[in-house]
């Protein structure tokens, strides 16, 4: 029987006692619409998320559900549930294990948010994914193939249920166990471990369609805008000393360079260590000795982007530091680069930080990577002039968030059979290239001849310089000489020139 199969499996991996199976079994048949159980003819692999697939067939078959991706996804949701711990379960045995390791306590979180199929491991198997040798180090390429588009049937429904605010957003702590609907996605089998950072109550969640390892969300309680002040410092440093095995960013603050979602006051995080994170200190740079904080390096960063990095084992000092720079920085304009702090009311400065933690010779040091924004527009560069350019949208249009920042490219799904159509262009065979790939591909095929064993990973390699341009367009301060030198002229407004080396 699979549902016996499909509880056997939660017995085994201990999610439930054997106490609990008949309990289970019959909130399951429930759940598919069967009054009693069914001899089903199978011959489906006998995993879990096999085993789902099927009953969620069967569960279409009986008229419990609906055909549509959302109303699977909502049933399936609801089932995993049936095998997962009560919020406060959850949250007791993850500070409980705290208490010997925060990565015991993360290792188990994660491992159950997998186990759930909250975090979508076979969705997030689709992704194209590969790596890019550049003069920054290796950037990492994916085209996100994991988020499943909706169906028209879908999006006729989902018309009936807007006017909805509830929950207020995708991160609000209210989604914890919220069924979904067609126009918001099913949370039901969603936990988040209750912290407090700063004196301020926040959650810790995995992103279901992570880009990354263990790619998490740190979330405010409350729902309000996200910004970048000092508190965001504070906050960000507290987290990494909560959890050292983790870094933890922000996306800026402002529209065109900042995240998807600003209405709601997180953080993404996660057990990656990014191409930024490895980049050496630019050697056109000097050491600087910063005489109002003696207990805090900084160094510039050999990036595409502007990256300021600073480190101390003090983390007061650190805060103070960098609050010191973004208030310069919010404030700063330099004509000579086209940066401009305001035009009229309207603010152009913010900062994408970036915070981690590590043992240096038995001492805590903390570190902060202070990426400089600027969302300024133009007429010549009308969606942003510190922007992917114009040239570039064939590849990349989307804001350049904290994900990107720190070298890896989240590229959209289109590119996956339009990079194919490219591929039979550049070998002279029959092709439905779209036109706005033509210029491109017309440089790329100057370059000389291609077969159909080297054109993939040619033009791979031609997409991560793609987006090397991309995060050189959105840098501030550009790494030419021009760029080098107005760079200095803003740290040294920041330290005064008496203290740099």
């Amino acid at each position: 029987m699979i549902v016996d199969q499909f509880v056997d499996i939660a017995i085994e991996n201990g999610e439930i006692d054997a106490l609990d199976r008949v309990y289970v079994t019959n909130r399951l048949l429930d759940l598919l619409g069967w009054s009693e159980k069914r001899a089903v003819a199978e011959n489906v692999a006998a995993d879990r998320l096999s085993l789902l697939d099927r009953l969620t067939e069967l569960a279409i078959e009986s008229g419990a559900i609906g055909e549509t991706l959302a109303e699977q996804e909502i049933w399936q949701s609801k089932v995993m549930d049936l095998f997962m711990p009560m919020p406060s379960q959850l949250n007791t045995e993850f500070w409980e294990l705290y208490k010997q390791s925060p990565r015991k306590a993360t290792d188990y979180f994660y491992a159950v948010s997998k186990e759930s199929d909250y975090i979508k491991t076979r969705s997030i198997a689709k992704n194209i994914e590969y790596r890019v040798k550049t003069e920054y180090g290796e950037l990492e390429m994916t085209i996100n193939l994991s988020k499943p588009e909706k169906d028209p049937k879908q999006i006729a429904m989902a018309k009936s249920e807007q006017g909805v605010s509830y929950p207020l957003c995708a991160l609000c702590v209210e989604n914890e166990g919220y069924a979904g609907r067609m126009d918001f996605p099913a949370r039901t089998n969603h936990r988040i471990i209750r912290m407090r950072v700063c004196d301020e109550d926040w959650g810790l969640q995995y992103s279901p369609y992570a880009y990354y390892d263990e790619h998490c969300i740190f979330l405010s309680a409350e729902h309000r805008p996200m910004v970048i002040n000092r508190g965001t410092f504070e906050r960000l440093v507290g987290i990494t000393a909560q959890f050292p095995d983790y870094f933890v960013g922000s996306n800026a603050d402002l529209p065109v360079v900042g995240g998807s979602i600003l209405s709601h006051d997180h953080y993404q995080g996660g057990a990656h260590t990014f191409a930024m994170a490895k980049a050496p200190v630019h050697k056109e740079f000097p050491g600087y000795h910063w005489a109002e904080f003696p207990d805090v390096t900084v160094d510039i960063v050999k990036w595409p982007m502007s990256v300021i990095r600073l480190r101390s084992a003090s983390a007061t000092e650190i805060v103070a530091a960098a609050d010191a720079i973004l208030q310069k920085w919010v404030g700063y304009s330099d004509d000579s680069v086209d940066i401009l702090a305001y035009s009229g009311e309207e603010r152009h400065n913010t900062i994408t930080p970036i915070a981690s933690c590590r043992d240096v010779d038995g001492e805590r040091v903390f570190e902060l990577a202070l990426v400089l924004r600027n969302n300024r527009r133009t007429t010549e560069h009308p969606d942003g002039l510190f922007h992917p350019h114009a040239t570039l949208h064939h590849i990349k249009k989307e804001n350049i968030g904290l994900i990107e920042v720190m070298g890896l490219a989240v590229l959209p799904p289109r590119l996956k059979p339009e990079l194919e159509e490219v591929a039979r262009y550049l070998m002279d065979q029959p092709n439905a290239m779209a036109d706005y790939h033509l210029e491109w591909a017309d440089r790329l095929k100057a370059t000389g001849g291609f077969d159909a064993e080297t054109v993939t990973e040619f033009l791979r390699q031609e997409v991560g310089k793609v987006f090397c341009q991309v995060l050189t367009d959105a840098g501030v301060f550009k790494d030419t000489e021009t760029g080098i030198r107005a760079f200095k002229r803003f740290i040294e407004t920041v330290i005064g020139t008496e203290d740099a080396k």
